[in-house]
């Protein structure tokens, strides 16, 4: 059975950092791209960052490039999602998922943590 469970999540004041980390189980963790979305309440699901096993291009949403930085560790089968200069906007529930392509669907994903920034 294929799991990923996020954690890393928490309340933060504006300005402050988290890291968010998605570990993998079940599964061929290298054979596929990671994807990190996001999803707020009453807003449209967002695709914040994908880090693409094809061609190795990291992609960021424009709301948060500059400030987030994906990274993944194959040996331990867990992805990261370093956020830094949180603001009040990037509250949400953060998913990773893993998916062949970064523009293709989530093949997988996890159950999400909860980010709170607080202004």
């Amino acid at each position: 059975e294929v799991q990923l469970v996020e954690s890393g999540g928490g309340l933060v004041q504006a300005g402050g950092s988290l890291r968010l980390s998605c570990t993998a189980s079940g599964i061929t963790f290298d054979d596929f791209s990671i994807r990190w979305f996001r999803q707020a309440p009453g807003k449209e699901r967002e695709d914040v960052s994908c880090l693409s096993r094809s061609d190795g291009k990291i992609h960021y949403a424009d709301s948060v490039k500059g400030r987030f930085t994906i990274s993944s560790d194959n040996a331990k089968n867990t992805a990261y999602l370093q956020m830094n200069g949180l603001k009040p906007e990037d509250t949400a529930v953060y998913h990773c998922a893993l998916a062949l392509y970064c523009s293709g669907p989530r093949s997988y994903w996890g159950q999400g943590t909860q980010v709170t920034v607080s202004s």
